[in-house]
């Protein structure tokens, strides 16, 4: 039966109208913050990338060696690999946020932080200042942006940001003056052990909080951090850094497994002991110590032990090269534990968690035997098998196993912590305010909401 000419529109107008919300809406902040430049008085933001966020640059040559996608020709992003971590160091020094960077040659720019820090200066009305030579208006409508070499360890950069946080406020004369944070991803596992511990480093035994930063801040916004780790640092490990984009996947041979291996902070990106999951091949959970070197060289795991063709950048690993994995290994289990630990925050601190749970992220792994090999396979993409026993486990099944919602990179539940979800007589971290947007890892902070969100809650207020 054929529709009357006047019924098929109404038909597809009403169509149309039932779609319109499905199209992505962002909220005109050049409008609602016209004059928030206007307000004087806000207090300072320090501004925390996350991993791969910071230039690096060759101290002696000046040449660009992060970012980039491939090797450089006379420097490596690789680190010394002794057990003595402070002291493994070379010419790289971080010199600036990456706002926007070329992938391809043919390519338009990606944008990285740009968006940030436009939102910061166009809708926030706030201005950069300088670490090294603050003037006495920067102490207010000032943004400063926490520049730090992200391959090293956490802690280290959480107490470097404590003491650059208080040789500011001497320079500016003012001891009581307090910071807002806005920190992303890796960073926020930063500014997360800042507050708890000030300028001190991972505790041996029983770590006890004694939120000696507190003081210096007042609002900490995150985005995406993860919280209890993430599996895809792991799978990183094992395979090396690539990410999606429309083009498809872009694998960086500069961030090879060997060379991540060399990063301390690689290992503290790593699910948390008890966030670790390993299922074996019926799909049953299965109890692997991720921070025990032997469970590694058992599954073939990683720079020292895979016997996969390596690919991408090679590093020459010397014979001290064991303990130092051992040594990143255990201070990665004390970290997340230091972040765990029993704990209340000071009622001073306000902590905003934003993430999204819109995309499936990699979650847990399948540990099974090659059946013609005998070797371990770790399987962390969907697909099909047969058991030893015959049995065949469906693609489908594979999928909803190990796979989580989250931002592609970082769970919910590691954004949240599972702490959140405890009872109320839990003493442990957990933030005070959890807004979830749809967005990709990589573009949380440059979401639309996002930023009406965290600038409506920072012009708010003012000395």
């Amino acid at each position: 039966m054929r529709l009357p000419k006047y019924k098929f529109l109404l038909v597809v107008l009403l169509l149309f109208q039932c779609a319109c919300p499905l199209i992505k809406k962002n909220p005109p902040l050049d409008v609602i913050f016209a004059k928030a430049g206007e307000k004087r008085g806000k207090l300072p933001v320090i501004i925390i990338p996350g991993a791969l966020g910071t230039e690096l640059v060759n101290s002696k040559t000046n040449e660009k060696v992060w970012f980039s996608r491939s090797s450089s020709k006379d420097d490596t992003l690789a680190l010394p690999t002794t057990p003595n971590l402070s002291e493994n160091r070379d010419s790289l020094i971080p010199i600036t946020i990456i706002q926007r960077t070329k992938v391809y040659r043919l390519l338009p720019e990606v944008e990285i932080y740009e968006a940030l820090i436009k939102a910061m200066q166009k809708y926030g009305g706030y201005k950069e200042g300088s670490w090294e030579n603050p003037t006495i208006e920067s102490a207010y409508d000032t943004y400063y942006i926490f520049k730090y070499d992200w391959r090293r360890d956490n802690v280290e950069n959480a107490r470097l940001l404590i003491r650059k946080v208080e040789d500011l406020k001497r320079k500016l004369g003012k001891s009581d003056l307090k910071f807002n944070v806005l920190a992303h991803s890796m960073g926020g596992l930063i500014i997360r052990y800042a507050v708890m511990y000030g300028d001190k480093d991972l505790p041996v035994s029983e770590p006890k909080p004694d939120w000696a930063g507190a003081k210096h801040f007042n609002k900490i916004f995150t985005f995406g951090t993860p919280n209890k780790g993430s599996m895809a640092a792991f799978i990183g490990l094992l395979k090396g850094y690539s990410t999606k984009t429309i083009t498809g996947t872009i694998r960086f041979s500069n961030l090879s497994p060997d060379v991540l291996f060399t990063f301390p902070s690689a290992f503290q990106l790593l699910p948390s002991p008890e966030n670790a999951k390993f299922y074996d091949e019926n799909l049953r959970p299965l109890e692997i110590d991720l921070y025990d070197p032997i469970i590694w060289k058992t599954f073939g795991w990683g720079a020292l032990y895979s016997k996969a063709k390596k690919k991408g950048e090679k590093v020459e690993f010397s014979e001290e090269t064991p303990k130092y994995f051992e040594r990143v290994l255990n201070r990665a289990r004390l970290f997340h534990e230091a972040l765990d630990a029993e704990t209340k925050p000071p009622t001073s601190l306000t902590f905003f968690v934003f993430g999204s749970d819109c995309t499936k992220t990699i979650d847990g792994v399948i540990l099974r035997r090659d059946p013609k090999k005998g070797s371990w396979i770790t399987l962390y993409k969907p697909t099909s098998y047969r058991t030893s026993d015959g049995r065949k486990i469906k693609e489908s099944e594979v999928e909803r196993l190990i796979f989580s919602p989250g931002d592609g990179r970082v769970t919910r539940e590691s954004l949240i912590s599972t702490n959140i979800l405890t009872t109320v007589t839990s003493q442990r971290f957990s933030p005070n305010v959890v807004n979830f947007f749809c967005e990709e890892h990589g573009d949380l902070v440059n979401n639309k909401i996002v930023q009406n969100n965290f600038l409506t809650s920072l012009i708010l207020e003012s000395k």
